[in-house]
């Protein structure tokens, strides 16, 4: 039977997977999967200004790190790294076995999450916007 692929609403799509995504994830890993995503968000603050900021998503026993920003006015000064900290111990709160980022190759981000503890796992060529990027990850536990 044919089909007819079309764009739909944001609404739409979490409605089939209320009623679809549990059954598809259990076949998908062959054991029942409870998936739930969280989100965690954290600031470094100097008095009341915030100098930098870290979010990180936690899913299926793993931590992402969206984003870890600071102004570049404090980098090199600990901020960066507190942020990572936190959200490590966050993440360990949850059974986190690993956190992980994606961050263009070879860059000083790159490098400040090597600094911080983290491996390079692969390099996925010309990924986002066209960049080679390098998926990083970290062991907790």
């Amino acid at each position: 039977m044919p089909v007819e692929i079309s764009r739909v609403e944001a609404r739409d799509v979490e409605a089939f997977l209320r009623r679809n995504e549990r059954e598809a994830l259990k076949t998908l890993f062959n054991f029942s999967v409870v998936w739930h995503e969280q989100r965690h968000d954290f600031a470094a603050l100097d008095g009341e200004d915030v100098v930098g900021i870290a979010t990180i998503r936690i899913a299926a026993s793993l931590a992402h790190v969206e984003q870890v920003i600071v102004l570049p006015g404090r980098r090199l000064a600990g901020a960066g790294r507190s942020l990572l900290d936190r959200a490590a111990e966050v993440a360990n709160y949850y059974n986190c076995h690993k956190m992980s980022a994606m961050v263009p190759y070879r860059s000083s981000a790159q490098q400040f999450l090597e600094r911080c503890g983290y491996k390079e796992e692969a390099v996925l060529p010309q990924h986002t916007f066209k960049l080679d990027v390098a998926a990083m990850r970290k062991f907790l536990l």
